[in-house]
């Protein structure tokens, strides 16, 4: 028992030190003295967000283009991690702590410039090819996902991320981006902790019978889709709206994006409100 307690007081003593000097980031040979014994209440994480993205182009040429000057990524992740001593591999390009140029003009759940605020992941995928029948999207190997999972359940943990603010690149840049697509594993993500996913149930009960392919409202819809955390602005376009409506579908319902306003959309995102209340954040 003794022993016991004195290693713990060891291990309190050592993580007081340690808090102390994360807190005031002061150097031994300092010429002044930081008190830290009083903190303040107002403030929280910075990083809020984690956003997810494709290449669209090979792991050679997306770590170029993420480490010249113009944009950049906190990680980058290659279809196929090589191995290292038997653990596949992701690359960090951007320290968590600092900012990284990946979501451009981007907006959720009424913040702006989400590079101020986020964390972003590259996956190295082909993105889409332009076929007759329209976009055609390329999946992404178990392996990659694999990496992904591990990696953003670190980082979900490390600023107490909610799975509302798990999200593609689409869902903050509706009218500029499509990825990661909707190939992406997101309920597969969800499963495994990280981000948010429609209970079966309730999208039942808020369907109510309906066919899900039953016209609905749109201005209702992207009412519902904006308190949720989508770009919504007023005057859009019809183009606009259903883009907006699309990236949402090629989120949470990757069966149909056509971007129409449907029950089943509709029927969605009251699940997910319902069970992911806002918090604010």
């Amino acid at each position: 028992m003794r022993r016991k307690g004195f290693r713990s007081g060891v291990i309190a003593a050592l993580l007081l030190a340690l808090t102390g000097c994360q807190s005031g980031k002061q150097a031994k040979n300092s010429p002044y003295r930081l008190e830290t014994t009083r903190q303040a209440q107002g403030m929280d994480q910075r990083v809020r967000f984690l956003v997810i993205h494709y290449t669209a182009e090979d792991f050679h040429n997306a770590l170029n283009t993420l480490t010249d000057e113009h944009v950049s990524a906190h990680y980058l992740i290659p279809a196929q991690p090589p191995l290292e001593n038997g653990k596949p591999v992701a690359w960090q390009l951007v320290p968590e702590n600092m900012r990284a140029w990946h979501a451009g003009a981007s907006g959720w759940r009424g913040r702006t410039n989400l590079n101020d605020t986020s964390i972003g992941i590259e996956l190295e995928n082909k993105g889409y090819s332009t076929t007759l029948l329209g976009k055609k999207f390329y999946p992404f190997p178990p392996a990659q996902i694999d990496v992904l999972a591990d990696l953003s359940k670190g980082i979900v943990a490390r600023y107490q991320i909610e799975p509302r603010n798990v999200v593609a690149h689409s869902d903050i840049a509706p009218q500029r981006k499509d990825d990661p697509g909707p190939l992406f594993p997101w309920q597969q993500m969800a499963d495994r902790g990280i981000g948010a996913w429609p209970d079966a149930a309730r999208v039942s009960h808020f369907l109510a019978g309906r066919n899900p392919q039953q016209p609905v409202d749109q201005a209702h819809l992207l009412a519902l889709l904006k308190q949720y955390g989508y770009p919504v602005t007023e005057n859009m376009t019809p183009e606009q709206a259903r883009r907006v409506i699309s990236a949402f579908q090629m989120h949470f319902r990757q069966s149909d994006y056509r971007g129409n306003a449907d029950a089943q959309s509709e029927a969605i995102v009251l699940a997910l409100l319902q069970q992911f209340p806002d918090s604010n954040n």
